[in-house]
């Protein structure tokens, strides 16, 4: 197990305190040298110490995920390099699991590749910057989007109340227009993801 940073920091301070009783054998009034050591070891805890909560302050813990039955498949290799250093003001998070992201602290939007395409359904669909998702409201404020018309297909798990799913899905839009496309929602609504009322993805025409 490994020293705590707090425990770390007054391990450091005590170690300062001992050095203050050191006397240097040569030293004629030991008073100077005493000075000198307590001066350094205060210096040396400060610095250390912020190093300590700077790296904490740094260093978002990893999200665990679990992968797509699919997540090995070359396309989402693709995705996965495009997927964005942010959305909105949710910065990227490691995640532990392949073919996999997530962003905020705590995690607003994550992202997953790698999931069997779905059928037709008469749920919401969205075309956002060329890419079809199917719009899962049940969990609501949290909301499940899914490509549509994509092998292999994506998922978007979104909480609404911290970023829009329009400005999810546009900041993904680059990166899941790489999983090749083999069908499309009839009549899809356009940038409408948060708008419950909607057109269906109960269609599989062929892709433009």
């Amino acid at each position: 197990m490994g020293i705590m940073p707090g425990a770390f920091v007054m391990s450091l301070i005590a170690l300062e305190y001992a050095y203050v009783d050191y006397r240097h054998p040569d030293s004629t009034s030991g008073t100077s040298a005493v000075r000198a050591v307590r001066v350094a070891g205060s210096t040396f805890t400060a610095v250390c110490a912020i190093a300590v909560v700077l790296t904490m302050a740094g260093c978002a813990p990893t999200v665990a995920l679990k992968p797509a039955r699919n997540a090995n498949a070359p396309e989402c290799a693709e995705v996965a390099v495009r997927v964005p250093e942010s959305i909105g003001s949710l910065t990227a998070r490691t995640t532990d699991a392949q073919a996999t992201a997530a962003w905020g602290d705590p995690v607003a939007v994550v992202f997953t590749c790698g999931l069997e395409p779905p059928a037709p359904t008469t749920k919401q669909c969205v075309t956002i910057n060329a890419v079809d998702w199917i719009v899962d409201d049940s969990e609501s404020p949290y909301l499940r989007l899914t490509t549509y018309g994509r092998e292999p297909a994506a998922q978007a798990y979104v909480d609404t109340t911290r970023v829009s799913a329009d400005a999810a899905l546009g900041a993904l839009a680059p990166a899941t227009q790489k999983l090749p496309k083999k069908s499309a929602c009839i009549a899809p609504d356009t940038d409408t993801a948060d708008d419950p009322n909607a057109s269906t993805a109960n269609g599989t025409g062929s892709a433009p």
